[in-house]
Parts: structure tokens; sequence; C-alpha cells
């Protein structure tokens, strides 16, 4: 009990164990704040991992479509050319 003053003791007595219970919960809370921050990380670092995946599926796809088309039009313009070439000899 602290010492003595013009304001009631229970009230004087409330007071400090209220003061007391927050102190008491001050490392849970802070322990909490630090696990909720900590997965909010690695749930975002998990999410820019798999975007990153997706983005690099699709560019893969798109230079596999790319290489696909070149090596056809390269096929496509050699007959061409060799067509050209004959019809315009004879």
């Amino acid at each position: 009990m602290a010492f003595p003053t013009s304001v009631n003791d229970q009230i004087t007595d409330a007071v400090t164990q209220a003061n007391v219970k927050v102190l008491g919960d001050a490392p849970a809370m802070s322990m909490g704040n630090l696990f909720q921050a900590t997965s909010q990380a690695l749930a975002n670092a998990a999410h820019n991992a798999t975007t990153a995946q997706q983005q690099m599926a699709i560019t893969g796809q798109a230079a596999t479509t790319m290489g696909v088309t070149t090596l056809y039009s390269i096929d496509t313009a050699s007959t061409g050319e060799a067509t050209k070439t004959i019809l315009g000899a004879g």
C-alpha cells in the first residue's frame, strides 16, 4: 500500500494493481506482436515466391512459343525462296 495521501487507499491499490497487470501483460503482448509480424512477413515472402514462379513460367512458355515459331518460319522462308528461284528460272 502507498503512503497515506488524500486519495482513498482502496483506489490507490486498485490503480497500482491495474498498472501491475499492464506491466505483466506487456511481454505476452510484445511476443504476440512479434509472432504476428513474423507470420505476415513469411506469408508475403511465400506469396512473392509464388508470383515470381508463375511469371517465370509464363515467360518460359512465351520464349518456347517464339522459338518454335522461329523454327517453323525459317523452314517456310527457305521453302518460299527455293520456290521463287525455281519458278523464276523457268
